[in-house]
């Protein structure tokens, strides 16, 4: 008598669970890690509205030796700060330009809103001298590493 072992087809319930178990952890390191990611390249969209407001407002300097102070003046819809930064319909920064001394500095701020709220490089800022730095860092972000 020829006797052939049985064998069973598929996978068992121990071998899915183990292979559930490998995926679940394998996401929960990935997820993170491609979050992050994602909030650095939206970095670009603040740094890249910064250096814009900064050249508006020099080209209102130039010619009213004044910088501006309402979002109007610098060619902005609205009438009121802060003006929305958006990438692809969504808004993951705010702009704010605050002028001082009468009009003669000016700073200028890229808040994280939204889903870009946990970036470790927190608000981008820049002024009239053409300083970049940044303030609500996290995690050992310097301006250095953030610009």
């Amino acid at each position: 008598m020829n006797r052939r072992p049985k064998h069973s087809a598929g996978f068992s319930l121990v071998e899915l669970m183990i292979v559930a178990i490998i995926v679940a952890i394998l996401a929960a390191i990935a997820f993170p890690s491609y979050m992050q990611h994602v909030r650095k390249s939206r970095r670009t969209d603040a740094k890249t509205a910064l250096l814009d407001a900064a050249a508006r407002q020099e080209k209102v300097f130039s010619t009213q030796n004044l910088y501006g102070g309402a979002p109007g003046d610098l060619g902005y819809a609205g009438a009121a700060y802060p003006v929305q930064i958006q990438s692809s319909g969504q808004t993951f920064y705010q702009l704010t330009v605050a002028t001082a001394n009468s009009g003669t500095t000016y700073t200028a701020t890229a808040a994280p809103v939204g889903a870009q709220a946990g970036d470790d490089c927190g608000s981008y800022v820049i002024n009239n001298l053409g300083v970049q730095s940044n303030t609500g860092t996290s995690n050992g972000a310097t301006s250095a590493t953030c610009w």
